[in-house]
């Protein structure tokens, strides 16, 4: 068996890469209905609707529980990485992105007459996620996870 082969039998990698592309997906797809128009950024960027860090984190935890059992080591270890995932999507990684609007809008008014040249490009203000946005990643993982086994049980 060689090495692409191998990575493609591997059921937990196979359903995380799945759950965070299709989050990715929908997360773009969903910017660009309320925006009008595709934002490439959103394939790639974090923060917004649903998160793909959940996603892909929740969905490497189902199925390791599917795959190993939930008294694995297996699952133990990746619910403890999905937990401190969503707990940073929405704790600190939300607060940078209110600080980020907050400082974009205080470069956009100029107060201390700063040179715009001085500074390449606004912060990045989709960095971390609202509980809802954490909890339709997490949903969307498991539920990948399950399409995922039953679409290809040999895995």
């Amino acid at each position: 068996m060689n090495f692409f082969d191998e990575l493609l039998s591997n059921y937990m990698l196979v359903t995380a890469v799945v759950s965070w592309f299709s989050a990715q997906v929908i997360k773009t797809a969903i910017d660009a209905y309320f925006n009008r128009g595709i934002n490439w950024e959103r394939m790639t960027g974090s923060g917004g609707m649903p998160s793909s860090h959940s996603s892909f984190v929740v969905s490497i935890a189902t199925a390791a529980a599917l795959q190993y059992g939930i008294s694995s080591s297996y699952f133990a270890m990746s619910f403890a990485l999905a937990s401190v995932v969503m707990y940073d999507a929405t704790g600190v990684r939300r607060e940078t992105g209110k600080q980020a609007v907050l400082l974009n809008k205080i470069l956009e008014d100029n107060p201390f007459n700063w040179k715009p040249e001085e500074f390449e490009m606004k912060l990045k203000e989709y960095v971390g996620h609202t509980p809802l946005q954490v909890l339709m990643g997490a949903i969307l993982g498991i539920v990948v996870a399950f399409l995922v086994k039953i679409k290809y049980p040999y895995l």
